[in-house]
């Protein structure tokens, strides 16, 4: 009886220790890239069978390859189960339920751009919503070069004929294999085949477009290089395909960047990205990901479901991942490195931030092949309202990895008392000669640590911030500048709706 007298007494204590705070996290939340971009479009009926993959490819002008290609992935996609072995619970999605092609049609000009031969002029609405998303789609006066992609096609590559001065490659996916079929062919499925994973087939067989990069032997590329990817038709999919290949010598910054407007209902994004360093070259691919994550319940929001993986094919070559993800209804995503090459380095630098109900399962795969190689894995995990954020990796250290060495960290906030941490390490070692560490910590931000802050003039949403801010800041200094601020202002807009 006493004991039960205990129990009572307890519970309004814990039901208040995190009242303030999660009274905050109810707040409404402001996704300020959710407008709506309304112009002529073309767009496929919903549905997805062998028709479809062939009339994609048949809009895209393929050769006979890249048909062949889709179809044996469309084929084999048939034969997969979906997989659910991701800590994450949606309904089962219907693939039949979306379009896998959607385009804006040009009205400036009425088609008159293209029977005289000249460039397709980009449509009006589309270059608005690159404006006000601050993407520099001309790039007249920016230091970086843009791959804009909108919906299923690449509306604008800036900057294309000053690389081409060093050799370097730039351009859509699209042009690459109209262009580059020989490179194209080369390096398509060497590291994430068609039959790797369900989202990879699916990806392989409808992949609208993406960007294609070439770095040749011993060049340094002299400006960043960057992708934005933006959904905007409802009830579409995007299936972009990157490829970077870093040539001997050679090195490259790549950033991402993405949006959606605010649907109420779920658009799907399967992606696919291949990285080849070759010797001694460098590749460094950071993203920022705020897709639409959907109303408080995350309805609507992106179903984000991406392959990416790199392999250092070369001796002392280096890759290394940088991501803050703030956005999506949903995340699979394990950006991942193959250490091939002797003396090769692979770096994963992730901060993944969840709020209301979102799900994210994000993290990473090193897999030692060569002799001396080594991997960091740095992870901060940061859950807010309903969400559940997980961090699953695997560091495999395979018998001809003589000298291999890995770090992980992996730290998780819990920001109230009702969101979950997840961390699933796998670590698998067939060489004695290696050194693997690991650590993980979980924290909480407790109204003591607001209460502290708030005693010292700080309000709850700067000192949230800056609790927030501390806790990534290893992962946002390897960001470069501008998308390190861009990083930091995203994590506080997606806290707005818990910091008020």
């Amino acid at each position: 009886m006493a004991q039960t007298d205990q129990m009572v007494d307890l519970t309004p204590q814990v039901e208040t220790e995190y009242e303030e705070i999660n009274q905050i996290l109810k707040k409404k939340f402001t996704y300020r890239e959710g407008f709506e971009t309304k112009t002529k479009v073309e767009t496929f009926a919903n549905g997805l069978n062998e028709d479809v993959v062939r009339a994609i490819s048949a809009k895209k002008n393929e050769p006979q390859w890249m048909l062949d290609f889709r179809l044996k992935a469309f084929r084999h996609w048939l034969t997969m189960p979906e997989p659910h072995w991701a800590k994450s619970k949606y309904t089962p999605i219907d693939y039949q339920d979306y379009s896998y092609y959607s385009a804006p049609e040009c009205g400036a000009c009425g088609d008159a751009c293209s029977s005289d031969g000249g460039e397709p002029e980009i449509d009006p609405e589309v270059a608005k919503a690159f404006a006000e998303l601050g993407v520099p789609i001309t790039g007249d006066d920016s230091n970086v070069a843009v791959d804009a992609i909108f919906d299923s096609i690449s509306v604008s590559t800036t900057k294309r004929e000053e690389l081409e001065k060093y050799g370097i490659i730039f351009c859509s996916f699209s042009e690459a294999v109209q262009d580059y079929p020989e490179l194209v062919q080369k390096y398509i499925g060497t590291v994430v085949p068609y039959h790797d994973n369900f989202f990879a087939a699916l990806n392989s067989a409808v992949a609208s477009d993406g960007t294609f990069v070439y770095i040749p032997e011993g060049v340094r590329c002299p400006i960043d290089l960057s992708t934005y990817f933006r959904i905007n038709e409802a009830k579409t999919g995007q299936f972009e395909r990157t490829i970077l290949v870093a040539e001997k010598g050679a090195y490259v910054s790549y950033l991402e960047g993405c949006s959606a407007p605010v649907r109420d209902t779920y658009q799907l994004h399967a992606a696919v990205v291949e990285v080849i360093v070759h010797e001694d070259a460098e590749v460094k691919y950071s993203t920022v990901q705020n897709w639409y994550p959907g109303d408080d319940d995350c309805e609507g929001g992106i179903l984000n479901f991406v392959t990416k993986r790199g392999i250092c094919e070369g001796a002392n070559s280096k890759l290394s991942w940088t991501q803050a993800e703030t956005g999506s209804a949903i995340t699979w995503k394990y950006p991942s490195c193959i250490l091939k090459g002797d003396n090769s380095i692979g770096e994963f630098y992730s901060v993944a931030l969840t709020n209301r109900r979102q799900q994210a399962d994000t993290g990473t795969k090193m897999i030692h092949i060569g002799k001396n190689t080594r991997s960091t894995i740095i992870s901060k995990g940061l859950s807010a309202g309903r969400s559940d954020n997980t961090y699953r990796g695997q560091v495999k250290i395979l018998p001809s990895a003589q000298g291999a060495r890995n770090f992980t960290q992996c730290d998780s906030m819990l920001i109230g008392d009702q969101c979950g941490a997840h961390t699933f390490p796998y670590i698998e070692v067939e060489n004695p000669t290696a050194q693997v560490e690991h650590e993980a910590t979980t924290s909480r931000i407790g109204e003591d640590q607001l209460f502290y802050c708030k005693q010292r003039g700080i309000s709850e949403q700067d000192a949230i911030s800056m609790i927030v801010n501390g806790f990534c800041k290893e992962v946002f200094s390897e960001l470069p500048l501008e998308f390190a601020q861009e990083a930091e202002e995203l994590l506080a807009i997606s806290l707005e709706g818990s910091v008020g």
